[in-house]
């Protein structure tokens, strides 16, 4: 049974919901969870270009002391029968670690748990969020000149992720691994893709890395599946990859997303 949510979001992002950092704890506690890393996205860094139309991929900076200050409290509010742990969602984006290295290194002190994703992947001259709408995704597929060719762009930045010197507070679990297949149902893959999960999972096995198991894509309508889906399962236990479950909630509502359709990767475990 999972009781542990490690990918929770905030109202400190700009394009999530209101709802309250207390209705989000209460909500875990109703389900009967025993607790959660509020995991923020990071503030991107400051010479990027969010590339999405708003602008509102990540928490800004200026917002940043407010929210470890706001969790910070919720943990000592709750300390006596649920688990905060205060994280934040860190963008890998390559050509940039120079600039998240410094943010981790005076971030990191105050952090409890932290998750390396990836969102941005780089095209020739420019950077495409890929998960952002279908619509972007079809931008990197032309670009690219195929659906593989951008899942494997996409899984090369993961690799390029885990391999990166991001310092001492680098994360240790690495986000959403098949966020690629969002739009899965418009942009199908035909064509073998698990064993191009193998060089990840092999490297975060060498790393001692753990794996985001997000069931937030189980309720996207064009995907229908948790990232990594079930299918993988028998590849990460015989990586013997550590899992946590992640909701990557952005409303109290939306907590125990895919929950139960993840549970195969919690068994035995």
């Amino acid at each position: 049974m999972i009781t542990y949510d490690g990918h929770v979001h905030t109202p400190f992002c700009p394009h999530g919901s209101s709802d309250s950092l207390e209705s989000y704890v209460e909500a875990a506690i109703q389900l009967g969870y025993k607790g959660m890393t509020f995991a923020e996205h990071a503030p991107l860094p400051a010479t990027f270009c969010d590339p999405v139309p708003a602008q509102d991929s990540a928490m800004t900076f200026s917002k940043l002391n407010h929210y470890l200050e706001e969790v910070k409290l919720l943990k000592e509010q709750y300390q006596r029968h649920f688990t905060i742990r205060i994280g934040l969602e860190v963008d890998y984006i390559e050509g940039f670690e120079e600039e998240t290295r410094s943010f981790l290194n005076e971030v990191g002190p105050f952090l409890d748990d932290a998750i390396l994703s990836v969102h941005f992947i780089r095209l020739a001259d420019r950077y495409i969020c890929m998960d952002y709408s279908p619509e972007s995704f079809k931008e990197c597929v032309l670009e690219l000149g195929s659906v593989e060719a951008v899942y494997d762009c996409y899984f090369e930045t993961v690799l390029k992720s885990i391999h990166a010197n991001l310092g001492f507070h680098k994360p240790e679990r690495i986000g959403h691994v098949t966020l690629v297949r969002k739009f899965q149902k418009q942009f199908p893959a035909t064509f073998p893709y698990i064993n191009k999960l193998k060089p990840i999972f092999a490297e975060m096995k060498k790393r001692n890395l753990s794996l985001d198991i997000n069931g937030a894509g189980v309720k996207k309508p064009l995907c229908e599946e948790s990232y990594p889906p079930v299918e993988i399962e028998k590849l990460v236990s015989e990586y013997q990859i550590h899992c946590i479950y992640g909701s990557d909630a952005h409303a109290a509502s939306q907590l125990a997303s895919g929950a139960a359709i993840v549970q195969p990767f919690f068994r035995s475990k």
